[in-house]
């Protein structure tokens, strides 16, 4: 693995990007399920990532290492499509994106590795 692995959430994992940015974050009422809660992705190893989705297209997060993360977001074809800016990623990725708190998505990131991600009420930082 390469320092381009990107290390926030289950939306982005660990994927080479190329560069895309959100310039501004289209209210989809999908996406907007998220704002003012926490995107977390688990890991099969138990180690999670969080992100939080802001509605003028902006996210931040934590890495499962508990470094800060920053970027854009856009909503396409029905998927959450991110790209990273702190540290600096080329690219974006997109992926499914859970609206429901009681049900979160099995999917899996870039390199075929199986993520749950799940959106929790409230910002939750720990």
């Amino acid at each position: 693995m390469t320092r381009a692995l990107l290390v926030l959430s289950g939306i982005l994992l660990a994927a080479p990007f190329g560069a895309q940015a959100a310039a501004a974050a289209p209210a989809h009422s999908g996406v907007a399920a998220a704002f003012g809660n926490t995107v977390i992705t688990t890991d099969p190893d138990g180690r999670t990532r969080k992100v939080w989705l802001k509605a003028d297209g902006t996210w931040t997060g934590r890495s499962r290492r508990g470094l800060d993360l920053a970027g854009a977001w856009k909503e396409k074809d029905g998927k959450v499509c991110m790209s990273q800016s702190k540290p600096r990623l080329l690219g974006s990725l997109c992926q499914p994106f859970p609206t429901d708190p009681k049900v979160g998505i099995d999917t899996k990131d870039p390199l075929g590795k199986k993520v749950h991600i799940t959106l929790v009420k409230g910002h939750v930082d720990k």
